[in-house]
């Protein structure tokens, strides 16, 4: 392990996190674009062929109609969500190696690490649980016809009035069982190939940048890797009517074994891994760009 020459900032994390959230939807939006048109293509009529043949075709057609801008559609709501997700996310990090340190040069333990990202899975769910909470029920009033809420804070204070703060983080358990162990991973590979990647006796901050994009986009694998199969459950959870399922997510993963087997926790894996890589990658880059930066800056903060 090399030596931290830097004092761990959870404040540093904070805005370099922050900015590798907007590099983060900037590498993976163009797949997530093509991910939709995919899903939501019309069926072909009689004699005519699909639309899109698969990825590649899609993202031709698309640069070809549309240019770039047309890959761009709709960056702006995911931008301005993901953002303070990943500014929190890894000031929950950099707190969790920090409460760990007896003192600020102590080197973490690969468990300690673990650790450390699982916080930071619990922080990204207090933000997280209940905006998926208020997204759901705005999305199936709409579908329904029956209009209860006026927007997204007047179904908070509904909620609220209604149930308490419990009404508002329904849902939580299932957020959590996919973000705080698939956090740690997170973490922990990506510090773990680091380690690896670092030639012996030399400083972390002297990796190259495609190492950093390696070890980024690998972390963003294996964080996946963890996250699908409860991501596959909380879908089905919180789409089901209610009362479907009493005994909450047990009952979910009875189902789906049950009528289809254990490859169905791993529903759409492969476009969920395509774009795992490089956007992370670029999360991680932009992450440790912006963390030289802000040392540069304020070396003392």
């Amino acid at each position: 392990m090399s030596k931290q020459p830097q004092p761990i900032s959870p404040l540093k994390n904070f805005f370099a996190g922050g900015f590798g959230g907007v590099c983060l939807v900037f590498a993976g939006h163009p797949l997530d674009t093509i991910k939709v048109r995919l899903q939501t293509q019309p069926k072909p009529k009689p004699g005519e062929s699909l639309l899109y043949a698969g990825t590649i075709d899609c993202f031709k057609k698309t640069l070809a109609k549309e240019g770039i801008k047309g890959l761009y559609k709709g960056m702006a709501a995911p931008i301005i969500g993901v953002t303070p997700m990943f500014a929190v996310c890894f000031f929950g990090f950099g707190l969790g190696k920090k409460l760990q340190q007896r003192t600020p040069d102590d080197i973490l333990t690969y468990p300690q690490l673990f650790a450390a990202g699982m916080l930071s899975g619990v922080f990204t769910t207090a933000i997280m649980a209940p905006g998926e909470r208020i997204k759901c029920l705005l999305q199936i009033q709409a579908s329904t016809g029956e209009l209860k809420y006026a927007g997204p804070m007047d179904c908070v204070k509904q909620l609220y009035r209604e149930a308490g703060i419990r009404g508002v983080y329904k849902g939580t358990a299932l957020t959590l069982m996919r973000d705080v162990p698939a956090s740690g991973m997170y973490f922990m590979s990506y510090e773990w190939l680091k380690n690896l990647l670092t030639p012996a006796g030399r400083s972390h901050n002297e990796l190259s940048i495609p190492s950093v994009l390696f070890a980024g986009g690998m972390a963003g694998i294996f964080n996946w890797a963890v996250a699908i199969p409860p991501d596959v459950l909380k879908s089905r959870f919180q789409t089901a009517p209610e009362g479907k399922y009493p005994n909450g997510f047990r009952d979910v993963l009875r189902e789906l074994i049950r009528e289809e087997g254990v490859a169905s926790l791993y529903k759409g894996f492969n476009a969920v891994m395509l774009r795992a890589f490089p956007a992370n990658a670029a999360c991680f880059l932009g992450f440790e760009l912006a963390m030289k930066f802000l040392n540069w800056l304020a070396p003392n903060l």
